[in-house]
């Protein structure tokens, strides 16, 4: 970049700015102030001490400008946010914004900052975080996704198959599972943009030289770029396999054993090992198995309603969702009585369940339990709270909701998302930005 001396003066909605080419630099190209340089990043006035007139909100340009100075970011009570954001993605600087702002969940500070009502009708089933901040919402036959804004994209539509389960790849791309349309080869899984709700790839299921029609379940994803499926269908029972980057199938995990494996209602990565971890805890013969895809066998398996309480005796208690923690190789399970439960994924033979007391007054059963592991700690949801529990015996700390209640929740980025059961309405918790050092 070249010196920069000129001193650059703004008239913005009447208001006089100064500023310096070396701070309009620092909004890189793909903003309005880069088309002022030219390609040696020299900047180049129109005429010598020219006042460039911009007819917009001179609040937010402030704002804007000590961004670009400082690198910190403080917007006052006053200013909306959706004026504040709209006025920086005219100026192409909503990158510089949203690096500023973004910040580690902390779960001991998460505040509820906004409530959002989706425009379809009726309830949503599930709520998936993207990995900078926005959502997805699956609604039956239609997913609604929003960016970090929280402004709701054109509606991703499934074309009547039922939605399953959502995956986000990065901010921009979205994989839906969904279930199969008799006579169709395209059914199963798809690959789309969360902003233009355009479908970019359909992944086929090959098996036994045929490409199947088939229902796609629960999806994960690896470290490596693999996309993970359950799948089932006519003659199709197992996990497949499919690169994210081109969409070609790379491997299946056929049935081997007489438990469906493309039943399952999770499945789970172990980034450590080639392994996958499946729960299928939403039919009546509920099990949690491992995979491992190296030589396609099954390493770990466990009848999960082979509960015992403290003397030995067998509880028929119902498990319904559990979580695996690869860093203490154990696996979290809640039944409908919110209690959780742990199993020691290197005992192949004690697959018992160590249950923890639930000391808390429940004035209802949970409606909707789930279990998500974030940050080494551990979150449960039930009815219309969240908990959270930590340490090495996973004491109840803190919890957060009340707003109703929840029937999935998701954390990404530095958000919570809490979807509630029976409207079409999500709550969004984060970790409040603190005032800079000079902020009265």
């Amino acid at each position: 970049m070249g010196m920069q001396t000129d001193k650059v003066r703004f008239n913005v909605g009447g208001k006089i700015f100064e500023t310096s080419a070396t701070t309009l630099a620092s909004a890189r190209r793909s903003s309005m102030f880069g088309a002022m340089f030219d390609d040696e990043w020299n900047f180049q006035p129109r005429q010598v001490n020219e006042e460039y007139f911009i007819d917009r909100n001179p609040d937010c340009f402030s704002i804007l400008l000590d961004l670009l100075r400082t690198g910190e970011l403080y917007v006052p009570p006053h200013i909306p946010d959706n004026l504040f954001y709209k006025e920086a993605l005219y100026y192409g600087l909503l990158d510089h914004v949203r690096t500023a702002r973004f910040r580690e969940l902390n779960v001991n500070q998460l505040k509820l900052t906004s409530s959002v009502r989706g425009q379809a009708s009726g309830n949503s089933n599930a709520i998936r975080a993207s990995p900078d901040g926005g959502c997805a919402v699956a609604h039956s036959r239609l997913v609604r996704t929003y960016d970090w804004m929280l402004e709701e994209y054109p509606p991703i539509n499934l074309n009547y198959q039922k939605v399953n389960d959502i995956g986000w790849i990065d901010s921009e791309n979205i994989v839906i599972s969904a279930c199969e349309r008799s006579g169709r080869q395209d059914s199963g899984i798809g690959l789309f943009s969360s902003s233009r709700a355009n479908l970019k790839h359909t992944f086929q299921l090959n098996h036994e030289n045929q490409v199947k029609s088939f229902t796609a379940g629960a999806l994960c994803f690896n470290s490596d770029g693999k996309i993970f499926a359950a799948c089932s269908g006519t003659g199709i029972n197992g996990i497949g396999v499919w690169d994210q980057v081109t969409g070609e199938q790379t491997d299946f995990f056929h049935k081997t054993l007489s438990e469906p494996l493309g039943n399952a209602n999770k499945i789970q990565c172990f980034n450590g090992s080639n392994c996958l971890l499946l729960f299928d805890l939403a039919t009546y013969k509920k099990y949690i198995s491992l995979l491992d895809f190296r030589d396609k066998s099954m390493v770990w398996y466990n009848t999960a309603v082979n509960e015992k309480d403290l003397c030995g005796n067998p509880m028929n208690v119902q498990v319904l969702d559990g979580i695996a923690m690869e860093e203490s190789n154990s696996i979290c399970v809640i039944n409908r009585d919110e209690n959780l439960g742990f199993m020691d994924l290197r005992s192949k033979t004690d697959g018992s369940i160590r249950w923890t007391p639930n000391n808390r007054i429940i004035q209802d059963r949970p409606r909707y339990p789930k279990l998500t592991f974030h940050g080494g700690k551990l979150f449960s949801c039930s009815k219309d709270r969240i908990s959270v529990f930590c340490g090495p015996d996973w004491f109840f700390t803190s919890s957060l909701g009340g707003g109703g209640a929840i029937r999935d929740f998701s954390i990404g980025g530095d958000r919570l998302f809490a979807l509630h059961s029976e409207e079409n309405v999500f709550d969004v918790w984060e970790t409040p930005s603190p005032p800079p050092n000079w902020a009265v």
